[in-house]
């Protein structure tokens, strides 16, 4: 009688050990889901800030007689200079925005993130 309680035991636990197991995952799922973040593109992100920070002096349609930067592909070509100007101190030689405050951390880096996300134009 011992024999048959001990082995219906051991038997009960088995069971349920079997359909014991870790926290639940979605089927097919052999890793944790990751979390995108959209890249920036010039149109999304950058030519806002273009348009409001830089005119009119770089914006020809706004009277600007400085290098257009009212398209992609001038903005591109000179991003590193641009992320270079805007983050000397006013006042120093070459600082941009000429005639205003320094821009804000946040605006700078719209411009760091966009060269990051490989300079897309749309």
């Amino acid at each position: 009688m011992k024999k048959i309680f001990i082995a219906s035991s051991l038997a009960a636990v088995s069971i349920l050990l079997a359909y014991c197991c870790g926290p639940k995952q979605a089927i097919g799922s052999k890793e944790p889901a990751k979390v995108v973040v959209p890249k920036s593109s010039y149109d999304g992100n950058v030519a806002a800030v273009m348009v409001a920070n830089c005119s009119p002096c770089h914006i020809p349609s706004k009277g600007g007689n400085k290098r257009p930067y009212d398209n992609f592909a001038n903005v591109k070509a000179d991003i590193d200079e641009i992320i270079r100007r805007v983050e000397m101190e006013p006042g120093t030689r070459g600082f941009m925005p000429m005639r205003g405050q320094k821009l804000s951390a946040e605006t700078i880096a719209v411009f760091k993130k966009w060269k990051e996300d490989g300079l897309l134009e749309k």
